[in-house]
């Protein structure tokens, strides 16, 4: 390949390249930003409520049917089930990555709609809602009173009625959870008073239903000789509390009984669950989720536009306080790579100088750099990738590579030229016409690398897919920039230096520092490499070393799926004892916030007390909310967040009555709420619940025991306080009242009832009613609360129904069908997630009964199917074999491809070697997790590329009439420069991924390591044994192919 086309018409070279780079920069303005690619897997939540029930009815009448039903849906991969004791169900569906999420919310909706049948009533006057969803958390904000002049319920109920509609037309929003109550017309009823006028609240529901109600009653003049026709109109259902104090109950004697007469009416909250907090100011925290699918950024750019609006409408004294947002991690670390990407660039440019000491000859391959990362952008877009940290890691460690062919054309056309060719045209052409297959062959290797891992299932494989579609299509095109524009510019930029004066300036010391350093490696590397392929044993040996260190070190480095990052913001679940009142665990809650005050890289704060992050409801619940300064103002690795939390966790242990588990948000969004492993304990014999958790927490304890643990607690409880009732049938019968009776009027007092729906300041809000809560203090409340029996008499409820103190649970959960218990466990300081799931295998299997199984959850469960699949390894060796056929026919040989592909293993252990002891030392982030493998897929490619640069020149120098020893010995000193700047440049553009701290380092350092290592003991060995099996699988092809013809027997 002479490349004449492009030598001599440089300006459609300059052209190409224009059009590449053009196309790049247009393509790059116009890619969407986020922080991960879509891989979280889609989500179905099904929830309803069951008003007054306790957690075991709402399992056995709600979940259990729905469970049943929705089991086995197309595409399903597992279910989660929560009943809860305030009467919530929530079931949670996961789905296979890739599966349409509208089209399994369709087919769990009609699963749930045949179901309708068998739930209570109660439940479906309700109803039962099914929505997509993710736990991806795009931003949690508050609202505050500043001034204190706004309680909590207004704050709450202000967002509710004047943000929260506006948030969620946003498109990509697909839930916003309020963590305040909301507003509902309360009908506070009066027992004693209802029993003097033999009122049941039955009869005050029907009341209500019977006079707030909307109905059609048609028009007047309808086909008439009227002037006017008229159309009539009902008031329709009640809208001021005026209106329901005055609905009447009962007319006697001339007199009305009014609902006010009974009862209290207010708007107040549809719950009274929650307390919230921000900064030691009322106001409510609400969380926004993002749809499956939706851009995180665009969606945040709405949100924060929505804000803008809304603030100028919003009362004097409200503010907004963002505690957090996905922005505030992405940004800075796409920003930590960008400022990489150009150190890296800087770098890898005075790397070329240095070798070359020559202006023109630099500029060549930095203006590859430019063409080739531009014009990758436009691949990128075309694929339909987004602009994400895997896509941004890719082109910083494409810089080392991308200049690998311009150096590789560069370098040749300046040994023409040394060694006497004065003519820049002819130079490059006898250059390009050596250095063409080997730039194609390196291409088409590296590329291939790449192919197979675009086939890979699930998380792992959208990863490797984004990221090698972006460094192949780099590399491809640093490809088409060495074959066009860096020979047309070497022929018109290169000129001949020898015999011209120089003066002492940076190229004179440049050189000077240069030709001894060089001139030593070379001398150095020449005798050695001499006397190392007189000794092929050698080389097998080193092979046998390297296959046995690279199975060692792989085996003793646990594996992980990402890293762990500094993301700014960590939330704790705060836990007063069980049965503790909300009013008081908002009272302890205040040594907690005390304690978050002291923390010096404090931002801002938020708590809500009520409801826990990891457990779901409850008074005794609080989840905190901290925000830390901006990764830039506390640099240093005492102010990273993980030994923030646990310097935080451990100043609060001396707080009475209240346990504090301080985690992170997972890394990967979509992946549940929690970065510790969720770990499903499950009872498939469905026994008996309290003996199953008595196990549970004896083998948490054992685990705990273990240095690999930090933490493990489970959400599940039964210390908390309960009355069990029992209904005397007997005296039932007597008094001439059903139990059925009894219980629905106790369940109607005590639990509440949704009466309906009424419309207020825009919004429809429910009517609950219930006793007022005077009434309904302790079991001698009881004495209070009358039933109707025969004859419409009332008779204490006292008389027929008898409380028992017990403890039980707040929650009950199923995964799968099966009754469970959810734990969460926190690795411990220096241990992986993969040493975590080790120890728990080994001490379920030691301290639980054999009928008793787990699973994992979230994102513990991708890191169990990826380390039980042979997925990866596989993927090793589908490239080694394209490797092997490509190489095999561009050499039309079977045997010589082995000497590149038996150079592979060195680099490969040299990278988990590298990744090992940064895992001994503590780094974070240093396990087998996929930014390493991610690394390791692209070593194969770039160690094959080095060697292919002493096999084809070998091969060439082998037909030019060398015998094969010298044709290796020749090829190696020859090519020693090229691999060293390319290897050189390939590792320094990786060092400052090594060094750069903050937001997305530990990714970068998992990545940089491993290729560091990899590029650096791959190098030193395959610059010894490819020449020493070089000569040996040569030899094997010319006895079993057939003799070599030389150029000299041609002619």
């Amino acid at each position: 390949m002479k490349n004449n086309i492009f030598i001599n018409k440089y300006v459609m070279a300059c052209a190409i390249s224009i059009v590449i780079a053009l196309v790049g920069y247009l393509s790059m303005n116009s890619l969407p930003v986020e922080q991960y690619p879509d891989i979280a897997p889609p989500t179905v939540m099904v929830s309803t409520s069951y008003s007054g029930a306790d957690e075991k009815t709402v399992m056995k009448s709600v979940i259990q049917p729905l469970e049943e039903a929705i089991n086995g849906v197309p595409d399903m991969t597992y279910m989660t089930s929560k009943a809860s004791s305030n009467g919530d169900a929530e079931i949670t569906v996961y789905f296979k990555q890739g599966t349409d999420p509208d089209m399994a919310t369709v087919n769990v909706q009609n699963r749930v709609t045949r179901t309708q049948a068998l739930l209570p009533s109660d439940v479906n006057k309700i109803g039962v809602t099914v929505q997509k969803r993710q736990n991806n958390i795009l931003q949690i904000f508050a609202v505050k009173s500043a001034d204190g002049k706004y309680d909590e319920d207004f704050v709450s109920n202000f967002v509710d009625i004047n943000i929260k509609p506006r948030l969620m037309r946003i498109t990509g929003v697909g839930n916003v959870q309020s963590l305040g109550n909301t507003y509902a017309l309360r009908i506070w009823l009066k027992p004693d008073v209802m029993a003097q006028y033999g009122l049941t609240p039955n009869d005050i529901f029907a009341a209500i239903g019977g006079q707030s109600f909307v109905s059609a009653v048609g028009s007047l003049g309808e086909q008439s000789g009227n002037s006017y026709q008229y159309s009539m109109q009902y008031k329709g259902t009640l809208k001021s509390v005026e209106e329901f104090n005055d609905i009447v109950l009962r007319t006697s004697g001339g007199g009305m009984l009014h609902l006010n007469d009974v009862a209290e009416v207010k708007i107040g909250a549809m719950s009274y669950n929650f307390t919230s907090n921000i900064q030691d100011r009322p106001g409510a925290l609400f969380m926004v989720f993002a749809a499956p699918g939706a851009n995180a950024t665009e969606v945040n750019a709405r949100i924060n536009k929505t804000f803008e609006e809304v603030k100028a409408t919003m009362p004097a004294g409200l503010e907004f306080v963002t505690m957090m947002t996905s922005d505030d991690f992405l940004f800075a670390a796409i920003h930590n790579v960008v400022e990489t990407l150009v150190i890296a660039i800087i770098l890898v440019v005075l790397v070329v100088f240095f070798f070359l000491q020559n202006f023109n000859a630099t500029i060549i391959p930095s203006i590859s750099i430019i063409v080739s990362l531009l014009g990758t952008f436009a691949i990128v877009s075309f694929a339909g990738f987004s602009l994400n940290i895997l896509t941004l890691f890719a082109l910083v460690l494409a810089i080392g590579t991308v200049v690998d062919d311009a150096i590789v054309v560069v370098e040749a056309v300046m040994a023409k030229m040394e060694n006497g060719i004065s003519d820049a045209r002819e130079a490059t052409r006898q250059a390009m016409s050596e250095v063409s297959v080997a730039v194609v062959s390196c291409t088409l290797v590296f590329m291939a690398v790449f192919i197979p891992v675009t086939f890979m299932p699930g998380t792992s494989g959208t990863f490797f897919t984004q990221f090698g579609v972006t460094i192949a299509s780099s590399v491809g095109l640093s490809c088409v920039s060495a074959l066009t524009l860096c020979p047309a510019l070497c022929a018109i930029m290169m000129r001949v230096t020898e015999g011209k004066k120089e003066g002492k300036g940076l190229t004179y010391y440049t050189k000077k520092a240069y030709n001894v350093s060089y001139n030593a490696i070379y001398n150095k590397y020449s005798k050695s490499v001499q006397k190392f392929i007189k000794r092929p044993l050698l080389a097998w040996s080193l092979l046998a070393l390297a296959a046995v260190l690279l199975v060692f070190f792989m085996k003793s480095l646990p594996s992980g799926l990402v890293p762990q990052e500094d993301q700014g913001v960590f939330l704790a679940e705060l836990r007063a004892p069980e049965g503790t009142t909300l009013k008081q665990t908002r009272e302890m809650m205040k040594q907690v916030e005390e304690k978050v005050k002291k923390i010096p890289e404090l931002e801002s704060f938020a708590i809500v007390c009520g409801y826990g992050m990891l457990s779901g409801a409850g008074s005794n619940y609080g989840t905190m909310v901290v925000r830390l300064k901006n990764w830039d103002e506390r640099s240093g690795m005492n102010h990273l967040l993980t030994l923030v939390m646990y310097r935080f966790y451990f100043d609060c242990a001396d707080i009475k009555n209240v346990q504090v588990l301080p985690f992170e948000m997972p890394q990967i969004p979509g992946y549940g709420t929690s970065n510790s492993v969720s770990l499903m304990v499950e009872d498939p014999t469905d026994g008996n619940l309290s003996e199953f958790a008595k196990k549970t927490e004896h083998f948490l304890a054992k685990l705990s025991e273990r240095p690999e643990i930090a933490s493990a607690s489970s959400t599940y409880s039964e210390r908390f306080p309960k009355y069990q009732v029992d209904v005397d049938a007997a005296q039932c019968d007597r008094a001439g009242v059903s139990p059925a009776d009894v219980l629905n009027t106790l369940g109607s007092f005590c639990g509440g009832a949704y009466i309906g729906n009424f419309n207020q300041f825009g919004k429809v809000y429910r009517i609950m009613a219930a006793a007022s809560p005077e009434y309904r203090l302790d079991p001698q409340s009881l004495r209070n609360i009358f039933v109707q029996v025969k004859g419409g008499k009332m008779a204490p409820i006292s008389q027929f129904v008898s409380l028992k103190e017990i403890v039980g649970p707040a929650n009950i959960e199923h995964f799968n069908l099966f009754q469970s218990i959810t734990c969460y466990i926190t690795s411990g300081s220096g241990y992986t997630e993969g040493d975590v799931h080790k120890v728990i295998a080994e001490v379920f299997k030691e301290e639980m009964p054999n009928t008793a199984t787990f699973e994992y959850s979230g994102m513990s469960r991708e890191l169990e199917e990826a380390a039980g699949s042979n997925a990866t390894a596989v993927i090793y060796v589908i490239c080694a074999i394209l490797i092997y056929l490509i190489l095999a026919s561009l050499y039309n040989s079977w045997f010589t491809p082995w000497a590149v592909l038996f150079s592979v293993p060195f680099g490969l252990m040299g990278a988990f070697v590298f990744a090992y002891l940064g895992y001994t030392q503590g780094i974070p982030g240093m396990d087998n997790n996929i930014y390493l493998q991610t690394g390791v897929i692209m070593l194969i490619g770039l160690l094959a590329k080095t060697a292919i640069l002493i096999t084809e020149f070998a091969t060439e120098r082998r037909a030019q009439g060398l015998s094969i020893v010298d044709a290796a010995f020749e090829a190696c000193k020859e090519r020693l420069r090229p691999i060293l700047m390319t290897v050189a440049t390939m590792i320094i553009g990786m060092i400052p991924l090594v060094i750069e701290g903050g937001a997305g380092a530990n990714g970068n350092r998992a990545l940089a390591l491993g290729v560091i290592g990899g590029m650096s003991i791959g190098t030193i060995a395959l610059l010894f044994v490819v020449p020493a099996f070089f000569i040996v699988f040569q030899n094997l092809h010319e006895r079993f192919q057939g003799h070599v013809v030389t150029k000299k027997e041609e002619e």
